[in-house]
């Protein structure tokens, strides 16, 4: 399905004359100089065509024949057409190591061999003859001479290609050129095993299209943080081949069809509208209509309300009106339309799929709102943005750092909000530890804990347990709850007694009463005493009284000796709560 839906993207992609995406046997690559040769082969000089300042300089992109996977001993043969890096081109080795410099010497043999191979009529042209000549004066020495080759050299595997002065566009812009390159694309299919043999290429059936046809035998590489993977990908090897078929021929997809998804995947890949990166997992998301109004809203939900030491609120409108866009609605002719997103994370061997998710967009809309109401609770007066996922993964680790994001945890709670199911528990872990480990309960944890007991509620629905609330729920009697409540007041208590006070209990205490509550709160009552012993405020003290009255009208006998991870999750939740209502009261009374 991943593939079928990647390869009809390509197709709308190649049938709109707006979209420019790579015809078949073709790619856009980033060339950072050209070679400019005049008609009689002679070399001209090096053009950069860099952009920007310093490292961030980017190549201009040009339309060149598809390169192919050079991986094995044998890789260096396989030469690119009329373009590819210095290594080929001119034979330079960046080392002066021996191994490195035949290496070099290997690879530029098959680049020229590449180009006498070409057809007769081909090498004669006004667009191929100069090359040739070009190789045949050994010109490659003077570029390599050139002043700004020396920029060349800093750019590991930097990339060349030729222009002919005199004449428009670089090489791989001539029309004959063109021609031949796209015809090494075209492969007619085998009918025969006598021709199968013959030629060494297999036919069959691609899964993709259902077509019978060439089969491609390894699948192009992909560029995925920072590293460069296969989608599909087999080893090959005898021990590992099902029914004797080796590498790709595992899983047959044809030599159109694997060019047309390798392709799509490249260019959503490469888009900064259709791609975003969350921890460890890169997503690309596409929808089946063209300008759709919610694939154009749809990247806030991930990047909106990130948080930065600097400016921690920095954004906050823009994340809550974007992020409100997606949920007041989508146009009624958006509804039915196919929207698909895909998971990727990088592996040892090939590209690791941690999401994949397609339906109509009036479903994922409905998700997402769920997802936002599951994590709606009461804010300060100063925070009312939503959140996005980054925000919601990023409050769980330290500093905030994506890099500390665990593994597979931003594609498994995507999951839970794709396809509404509960929230991995880890998720909730994760927060647990980042509260006990900072000793403070923000609104954001809060949310994250409050979703995720939701969530898993309304899935199993238990009859003697009810859902978290947005505010204050004094009828709430889990212990859990109620104890979280009971040390957020007894804080407040102590903050009365000792107006500027700069630690609390909670900065001492929190993490063993929300795990062993019995161990603690018997110290913490006696000091609540001592407490309202000090407090020169009678009204405040008789508020206090009355609060812990209510709280404690809950409670059993005995206090439990220990709370297991969602009574965790409660204590933290009422203690929030508590502390939001505490901060209420003080406004209305002023």
């Amino acid at each position: 399905m991943i593939l079928q839906a990647l390869y009809e993207y390509y197709q709308r992609k190649a049938a709109d004359p707006e979209s420019c995406i790579a015809p078949e046997g073709f790619e856009w690559k980033g060339i950072p100089f050209i070679i400019v040769i005049d008609k009689d082969g002679n070399f001209v000089r090096l053009e950069d065509t860099r952009e920007g300042d310093g490292r961030a300089r980017s190549p201009q992109e040009f339309l060149v024949p598809r390169g192919t996977n050079r991986a094995g001993p044998g890789a260096w043969k396989n030469a690119f057409l009329l373009w590819d890096h210095f290594g080929y081109v001119l034979g330079y080795s960046r080392t002066d190591d021996q191994k490195d410099i035949d290496l070099a010497q290997r690879q530029h043999g098959a680049f020229i061999k590449r180009l006498q191979d070409l057809p007769k009529d081909l090498k004669k042209s006004a667009a191929i003859a100069p090359i040739l000549t070009f190789y045949e004066k050994n010109q490659e020495e003077r570029v390599l001479l050139e002043e700004q080759f020396d920029e060349c050299k800093k750019i590991s595997g930097c990339n060349f290609l030729f222009r002919i002065e005199g004449q428009p566009g670089v090489i791989t812009d001539d029309t004959e050129v063109k021609r031949y390159s796209a015809s090494l694309a075209v492969a007619s299919p085998n009918t025969e095993r006598e021709e199968e043999a013959e030629s060494g290429e297999i036919s069959g059936v691609c899964l993709v299209t259902g077509s019978y046809g060439p089969i491609a035998r390894t699948h192009a590489r992909t560029p995925i943080n920072k590293d460069t993977k296969s989608l599909v990908a087999v080893q090959r090897s005898s021990g590992y081949d099902s029914f004797g078929k080796q590498q790709a021929y595992n899983c047959p997809v044809g030599k159109a069809a694997e060019f047309a998804y390798t392709t799509a995947l490249n260019v959503l890949l490469g888009s900064d509208h259709n791609q975003l990166r969350v921890g460890d997992s890169t997503f690309i998301y596409w929808a089946q209509k063209k300008d759709s109004v919610f694939e154009k809203n749809f990247k806030p939900f991930f990047f909106a309300s990130s948080r930065s030491k600097d400016d921690p609120d920095k954004g906050a409108a823009d994340a809550k009106s974007a992020l409100l866009s997606v949920l007041s609605g989508i146009p009624p002719e958006e509804a039915g339309a196919r929207f698909c997103i895909l998971g990727l994370a990088p592996n040892s061997a090939r590209i690791s799929v941690r999401v994949w998710h397609e339906g109509p967009i009036k479903d994922f809309c409905a998700n997402m709102r769920q997802h936002f109401d599951d994590l709606d609770i009461l804010a300060p007066s100063f925070d009312e943005c939503r959140m996005s996922l980054q925000y919601l993964l990023g409050s769980t680790v330290l500093d905030w750092k994506s890099e500390n994001i665990p593994p597979n945890l931003a594609g498994n709670v995507m999951r839970s909000v794709l396809e509404n199911i509960p929230y991995p528990a880890t998720f909730a872990n994760q927060c647990l530890g980042r509260v006990r480990a900072e000793r403070n309960v923000t609104r954001v944890h809060a949310s994250i804990l409050k979703a995720c007991l939701n969530r898993r509620l309304r899935i199993s629905n238990p009859d003697d347990e009810k859902e978290m609330t947005v505010a204050l729920d004094q009828s709430n009697m889990n212990v859990g709850y109620r104890l979280g409540r009971l040390f957020a007041v007894l804080e407040k208590i102590q903050e009365d007694a000792n107006p500027g006070i700069n630690a609390t209990i909670r900065d001492r205490f929190y993490g063993a009463a929300s795990s062993n509550p019995v161990a603690v709160f018997p110290q913490l009552m006696k000091l609540k005493n001592h407490h309202l012993s000090k407090m020169e405020n009678q009204g405040f003290k008789v508020a206090h009284e009355k609060r812990l009255a209510e709280i404690f009208d809950g409670f059993g006998n005995d206090m439990p000796a220990h709370l297991d991870m969602d009574d965790q999750s409660r204590f933290a939740i009422g203690y929030y709560h508590q502390r939001q209502a505490l901060f209420m009261s003080n406004r209305e009374t002023k």
